[in-house]
């Protein structure tokens, strides 16, 4: 089966990157192209991993707070993710308009390996989740 890499365009029967399982055309597809809305901020955390498995710079700013939102936004080809873990969220459902996603994001960068861990904040702008801005740890 092949993989959805940075850059790349999908099979819409590929598996999605977010980790959910089901094909990327079912899954994180409809929020990339706008024809649908994150309905809670794990979602919304899961399609933005994907969105950096793809490349997709357009969709990372769409989703990102306009005041936190980077007027740049420059994705490093060279960076391959290669891996979602959720850890917990809090809140973030249909009922709030706040939440937190924690997760562990792996990677591949020249040669080495690694993992990004960080406690994300989300919250509804304009009834839309969108991504505030995260703590990273170790």
């Amino acid at each position: 089966m092949p993989e959805l890499r940075h850059g790349g365009s999908a099979d819409p029967e590929t598996p999605c990157p977010c980790g959910k399982g089901a094909p990327y055309a079912d899954c994180c597809a409809p929020l990339h192209q706008g024809r649908r809305s994150a309905s809670t901020a794990e979602q919304l955390m899961r399609s933005r991993y994907t969105a950096f498995v793809l490349g997709d710079s357009a969709y990372l700013k769409k989703s990102w707070h306009p005041t936190t939102r980077p007027r740049r936004l420059d994705l490093d080809p060279a960076m391959e993710w290669e891996g979602l873990e959720i850890l917990s969220a809090t809140g973030g459902t249909a009922f709030h308009t706040d939440g937190t996603v924690e997760f562990r994001a792996s990677y591949r960068h020249g040669g080495s390996t690694g993992a990004l861990h960080e406690n994300s904040r989300f919250t509804r702008h304009e009834g839309q989740w969108t991504y505030v801005d995260g703590d990273v740890t170790d």
